[in-house]
């Protein structure tokens, strides 16, 4: 394993990919806290969850890099698993303001403002960090399985599949800017405090979060590096180019499609879920058709 691993890349290049690396989580971090503020190469405690977002979208377009680079599965609608992960880790840290919010209740403040007299029992849970997180990893992937199995066993692909993955993320944006539906509307949920009881105003917690983005990006461009270097990625490359001949092979094409579509919404959920915390908010224009364009301009 650790010998397959070792040959995805050349000396020279996991020189370079462990050198960013470093720079990201000891490098910076150093530059904050011991070069004086007056100095060129000093970085400002807001420099690091600016750096965490950028590292947030990168994250993204690997994952749309999984599907349209290597299986030929162009996607528009990667916003909602972004934003599936994002809203997991929002209602985790909603919870987490106990009542300091506004109104000084259990509830949060969005739901008071609105009547709502009792927590929606799709609410329950978030109080725990392992919770959201085991919600993070599982919903888009799971969503996307679903929805994946339907498509690919249909035989829709091309532009098809690409607008109906437009009008998915449409519709469930649509679903999330009604007040109705326990998610605060055209608000979203904002006004975070902490997480896992550390302050998110806290700069140590802001660069906690950028190294913490960083390590993830690194391990998902190592596990992306394995799928597309193994014979899961040739196959994967051949159905892009002519699926026909690698259903004549013998291969059913769905298995391997519906794996990569997965995998891909796995890490686009989890980039939502280290966005949120470094951004202080997520609502409903996360979804937007045009984020999930631009997302699939990021690749290129």
């Amino acid at each position: 394993m650790i010998k397959q691993i070792a040959a995805l890349h050349s000396f020279r290049g996991w020189l370079l990919a462990f050198g960013l690396l470093f720079a990201a989580i000891i490098l910076f971090p150093v530059l904050n806290i011991f070069v004086p503020e007056e100095s060129f190469f000093h970085i400002p405690d807001y420099m690091f969850p600016l750096l965490g977002k950028y590292l947030c979208y990168a994250m993204v377009a690997l994952a749309i890099d999984l599907i349209w680079g290597y299986a030929g599965i162009l996607s528009l609608g990667h916003g909602v698993f972004f934003s599936m992960g994002g809203y997991a880790m929002g209602m985790y840290l909603m919870r987490s303001i106990g009542k300091e919010g506004v109104y000084k209740s259990d509830l949060p403040d969005f739901m008071v403002f609105l009547d709502w007299k009792e927590l929606p029992w799709y609410w329950y849970g978030f109080d725990y960090f392992s919770f959201a997180l085991l919600i993070v990893f599982l919903l888009p992937g799971l969503f996307a399985f679903v929805f994946g199995y339907f498509a690919f066993r249909s035989r829709i692909k091309g532009v098809y599949f690409a607008i109906i993955t437009q009008a998915m993320t449409y519709a469930l944006m649509l679903l999330f800017f009604r007040n109705n539906t326990g998610f605060g509307g055209n608000n979203g949920l904002t006004d975070f405090k902490r997480i896992l009881g550390y302050s998110l105003q806290d700069p140590s917690t802001k660069m906690g979060l950028f190294m913490i983005t960083a390590l993830v990006l690194f391990l998902s461009y190592i596990l992306s590096r394995y799928i597309v270097k193994s014979k899961l990625g040739r196959i994967l490359i051949a159905i892009r180019d002519v699926e026909s001949r690698v259903m004549f092979s013998g291969y059913n094409t769905l298995h391997y499609k519906l794996f990569i579509w997965t995998v891909s919404a796995f890490l686009c959920g989890l980039a939502g879920a280290l966005y949120v915390p470094q951004v202080g908010i997520i609502n409903p224009s996360e979804m937007q058709p045009t984020n999930s364009i631009e997302m699939a301009i990021w690749v290129p």
